[in-house]
């Protein structure tokens, strides 16, 4: 019997090789789609406002020539909309459901109600609450630990901005350059 491993140790072995990559892969796919979610609620939301709309930035004290240095520029890109938009936005989080690729076996995440109202396909969704917590858990923790790099990327309007901040910036799909870009 010299040689001879019990097939449960064989068994703990592989669950302990398998185990750290699953849990790894798992919490990727959710950063990463938090952190694309948060994007497209972002942009949408800054979609929302009337690009007419201002506010003055500057200081409002008097010059010794007589001037103010108060210049008017867009609300919807401003810091301070931004940052109002980044404590709220998470929330939307509860919107989105799971879905798993069965040949990939990799997870993303879909809003399950529209913004317009449009009817969708939720086929293979998984929709519950443990899923938007977990979303809205990570999604606050992008928003607050790359707050800076939100408003940088946000301020000026920047083309794939899902791809530059989660996947060039902050490495947060860099497994996932392939995922498509979904319009809300």
């Amino acid at each position: 019997m010299r040689g001879w491993i019990p097939p449960a140790l064989c068994l703990a072995a592989a669950l302990a090789v398998l185990l750290p990559t699953t849990c790894t892969r798992r919490s990727q796919d959710l950063h990463c789609g938090a952190c694309r979610a948060l994007v497209d609620e972002l942009e949408w939301e800054i979609a929302q406002v009337d690009p007419r709309k201002t506010i003055q930035m500057g200081s409002f004290r008097i010059n010794p020539d007589g001037s103010q240095s108060v210049v008017e520029v867009p609300y919807a890109r401003s810091e301070a909309h931004l940052t109002e938009l980044l404590e709220r936005v998470c929330e939307k989080m509860k919107e989105y459901g799971e879905k798993v690729d069965p040949s990939t076996h990799r997870k993303s995440y879909v809003r399950v109600i529209s913004h317009d109202g449009t009817k969708m396909d939720l086929s293979g969704v998984k929709i519950d609450g443990d899923v938007a917590s977990s979303l809205k858990f990570a999604c606050e923790s992008i928003a607050e630990e790359y707050e800076d790099e939100l408003i940088e990327f946000l301020s000026h309007e920047a083309d794939n901005v899902k791809d530059r901040l989660c996947s060039k910036r902050t490495d947060l799909c860099d497994h996932a350059l392939h995922i498509p870009h979904d319009e809300l």
